[in-house]
């Protein structure tokens, strides 16, 4: 009774609200957004998941006062999941971490209509001009699988509220599509929506590679939900294909305007050693490694022969190990140069891509290319995927099954750019076809005669200052 009398007065009952913020590597404003959710006398509590940052994103959130958990698998949905499972409240409110200029009632504005009944799920819109997948992607499909969602301004906001009983038993997308799917989700369920203005945010925009990415994904999500409703038809599809081919083209013209690349290869270029070493001396297979080496000449069966080296392994043992990776000292500092520059920055290596993501956050580049080590409950089963874009193909310039300079080639086809246009950094053996056909090919510190013979320009101390005259 207590409860419904104040509402009509005007006040919220305390605690009511469980706040659950997914994270990865937000550092910078997951302290200032645990901190303004903790203010709302609404919230019982503040949960943070942890998708497995490498920065103080953990220390930030529980020095603010949050609950912090690690995710036991990799990615958003699953996080989210993961947080909605432990929140002990009957309304919960989803925020993003990485948003610095949240209003300070943020919370209030998206619990109450849930608090107060007005809604079943509260979607938030804010002050912006939507990206490039919402109006390319998301709202030509919406209005035309799912016409009576296609009036919100911002479906693919992840800043929401709902009555935990809507969201219980939804199976959360695991990548891009998982907030237009929860919105379609908790539509099919019939829930009341409300779309919310959060006053203005200045959402970090998704870099140029992740977009063909997140318009797959989303429009993936988007589908998926029209199939289970039987809903979708042969015109529908030919006009689906068409958003597909706009936002595609979309892409290609913002990088086309770009026009510039630098790619660096990782060991003992960007770092100051090998993961695969460090590695090895910490896990005590060393001799096995050097064993694979002299014993094997296909990079193919090399790769395969020794990330079976590091079956067992968990997760947090791969990630303490690539914490203590030596970095050239000025890389960060000349990739922030070059990309203020116009450049796009990014890494080509034949490790694996937990390592390649976790030095490119820490150097700041926009992309890494690596193999990819397969992990199932956090921890490496011994098998790896080599991506197609590292495998020969009909443009390959060189002979090699297995090598990186189809990974230039590669990205060329895939964004309008040619190779002249594109700057190629190596040491090794491995980087010659790269470094050959690079508009520019530097060769870093390197040993192999042969490869600083072809680079077009030879660094021989460890700094990357020289690159800015090559990029002036």
């Amino acid at each position: 009774m207590f409860k419904k009398l104040w509402t009509r007065l005007g006040f919220l009952p305390r605690k009511r609200v469980s706040v659950v913020i997914p994270v990865l590597n937000e550092e910078k404003t997951i302290g200032q957004v645990v901190r303004l959710a903790k203010k709302d006398k609404t919230v019982g509590e503040v949960i943070v998941v942890d998708d497995n940052s490498v920065d103080q994103t953990v220390a930030e959130a529980e020095k603010s006062g949050a609950a912090v958990i690690k995710s036991s698998v990799l990615g958003k949905g699953y996080s989210m999941g993961e947080g909605l499972d432990l929140a002990k409240f009957e309304v919960v409110v989803f925020l993003d971490g990485d948003i610095g200029n949240y209003e300070t009632d943020i919370v209030r504005r998206l619990s109450e209509p849930v608090i107060r009944d007005w809604c079943d799920f509260a979607k938030g819109t804010f002050r912006r001009e939507a990206g490039r997948v919402t109006e390319l992607v998301a709202k030509p499909l919406l209005s035309i699988l799912f016409p009576d969602l296609s009036g919100y301004s911002q479906p693919l906001s992840g800043m929401i509220a709902a009555k935990k009983e809507f969201l219980k038993g939804l199976k959360f997308e695991n990548d891009y599509g998982v907030d237009i799917g929860i919105l379609i989700d908790v539509h099919n369920r019939g829930a009341r929506i409300m779309e919310v203005d959060l006053g203005r945010i200045d959402n970090k925009s998704k870099p140029w590679q992740a977009l063909g990415k997140m318009s797959r994904e989303v429009s993936k999500a988007i589908l998926k939900r029209a199939e289970i409703k039987k809903i979708l038809s042969l015109d529908e599809l030919e006009t689906i294909n068409v958003i597909r081919d706009e936002m595609e083209d979309s892409i290609n013209d913002s990088i086309q305007k770009l026009n510039k690349m630098i790619l660096f290869d990782m060991d003992d270029t960007l770092l100051l050693e090998r993961f695969i070493n460090k590695a090895a001396d910490a896990f005590g297979f060393r001799a096995k490694l050097e064993e694979i080496r002299a014993n094997n000449s296909e990079p193919f069966v090399v790769t395969k022969l020794i990330a079976a080296l590091l079956k067992d392994v968990k997760l947090e043992e791969i990630f303490e190990i690539a914490d203590g990776l030596q970095i050239v000292p000025d890389a960060a500092e000349v990739i922030k140069i070059l990309k203020s520059r116009g450049y796009v920055v990014g890494l080509i290596t034949d490790s694996y891509d937990l390592i390649a993501d976790f030095i490119r956050n820490k150097v700041g580049a926009d992309f890494a290319l690596a193999n990819q080590l397969e992990v199932k409950n956090r921890t490496v089963t011994g098998e790896v995927r080599i991506p197609s874009y590292f495998i020969r193909g009909e443009k390959s310039p060189c002979s090699h099954a297995v090598c990186k300079v189809n990974a230039l080639v590669y990205l060329s086809e895939k964004h309008g750019l040619t190779t002249a246009d594109m700057i190629a950094v190596g040491d090794s053996v491995n980087d010659l076809c790269m470094v050959k056909a690079a508009g520019i090919g530097v060769a870093f510190c390197s040993k192999n005669g042969l490869l600083n013979v072809i680079a077009d320009k030879v660094i021989s101390t460890r700094s990357f200052r020289d690159l800015l005259d090559l990029t002036a």
